[in-house]
């Protein structure tokens, strides 16, 4: 089965462990990236004009983003990581998931956060994603092991 591991990484947290994942289960990877780069300013989650904080209050919002995956056809289960947002995922993982026709994939949620957990990210990417199967996925947060990695890759789907 041809993998991918696409992720969005707003501070490097997520980049981090997007590619130990990518490198323990022998997958491609892919950088979800923002075409208007995120500030610290825009990151601010306490000031609600902030630029995240308005994102993530508009359920229409999708932010644009740079280049794209050239043979999504060719993956069968694609990883996709993000730092949580408000207990889901960022507007623009959301782009991403409906830039692409992912019926008849898995998709592994995985994210990082400083203290919350998948919330209601599996079920929200189901909805974008029609005809794909979105499994619980987990929260890679810290320096999981490469050995790690892999056995929950494996016996996830």
């Amino acid at each position: 089965m041809k993998k991918l591991v696409a992720y969005f990484s707003a501070t490097g947290t997520t980049a981090r462990a997007a590619g130990e994942l990518a490198r323990a289960i022998g997958a491609d990877l892919f950088e979800i990236v923002p075409e208007q780069p995120y500030t610290a300013a825009d990151l601010d989650w306490r000031n609600k004009s902030s630029r995240s904080s308005l994102e993530m209050a508009d359920d229409a919002c999708r932010p644009a983003v740079v280049g794209g995956v050239e043979n999504m056809a060719a993956y069968e289960i694609v990883y996709v990581g993000f730092p949580i947002w408000w207990y889901v995922e960022p507007r623009i993982v959301d782009t991403f998931l409906e830039a692409y026709d992912l019926s008849g994939k898995t998709i592994v949620p995985f994210a990082t956060s400083g203290g919350s957990g998948l919330g209601k990210a599996p079920q929200r990417m189901a909805e974008l994603a029609p005809g794909a199967t979105v499994l619980e996925g987990r929260m890679l947060n810290g320096n999981p092991d490469t050995d790690e990695l892999r056995t929950w890759a494996e016996n996830v789907c």
